[in-house]
């Protein structure tokens, strides 16, 4: 859903910049002289010498007590929209995965569960100090980003390939899933040098 309605405001932001990149271009090349068109009669690019905004345009309303509370309002209306959809492109932590019970009714598990028996068996591993499991996507095909902190003697090839070939692998053939996509970042732990007297 989220993905067809950037698609949608991108290609209508796109399309209006386009229109109007377009109609300044048509001024200041002069273009309806040269090719013998007219514009309708409310575009305001007709030559060369026209400007987006003209004198007028900027102070006509200035004067009206109704006009700056009304730019404001629409400012933070634009403010709060704009804020709103960039919230909505972080991707969601999934509450339940659908598993296949075999029986026909597909089973609901936890997604906190599933995250958090994740990060126990990772932090199992040797060498991995901490781990951040998060499940994201579809409840019928999640995926997961796993984040590990490993210890400074630690085999981040080893442990990388021992995540995806027992830890995920568990998680993804307990809950019944065809397939678990992971993101993985690896951070080394930072460990102070030793002191000696």
């Amino acid at each position: 859903m989220l993905r067809t309605v950037n698609r949608v405001l991108l290609a209508l932001l796109g399309l209006g910049l386009f229109a109007l990149g377009g109609g300044v271009l048509l001024g200041a090349l002069d273009l309806q002289r040269h090719w013998d068109f007219g514009m309708p009669g409310w575009w305001p690019f007709r030559g060369p010498d026209d400007v987006v905004l003209g004198a007028w345009g900027r102070t006509r309303w200035r004067d009206e007590g109704w006009w700056w509370p009304t730019v404001i309002a629409a400012l933070a209306v634009l403010l709060a929209l704009l804020l709103w959809w960039l919230l909505a492109q972080r991707r969601h932590r999934l509450d339940d995965v659908l598993v296949d019970s075999e029986d026909g009714v597909p089973t609901r598990l936890n997604g906190r569960t599933l995250e958090k028996v994740v990060e126990e068996e990772a932090e199992a591993l040797e060498g991995v100090s901490r781990a951040h499991v998060r499940l994201t996507g579809r409840r019928t095909a999640p995926a997961a980003r796993v984040r590990l902190l490993l210890e400074p003697h630690a085999d981040p090839t080893g442990t990388l390939g021992r995540l995806s070939g027992e830890t995920l692998a568990h998680a993804r053939d307990s809950a019944g899933l065809d397939r678990l996509p992971a993101k993985v970042r690896l951070r080394e732990a930072r460990h102070r040098a030793a002191r000696t007297a």
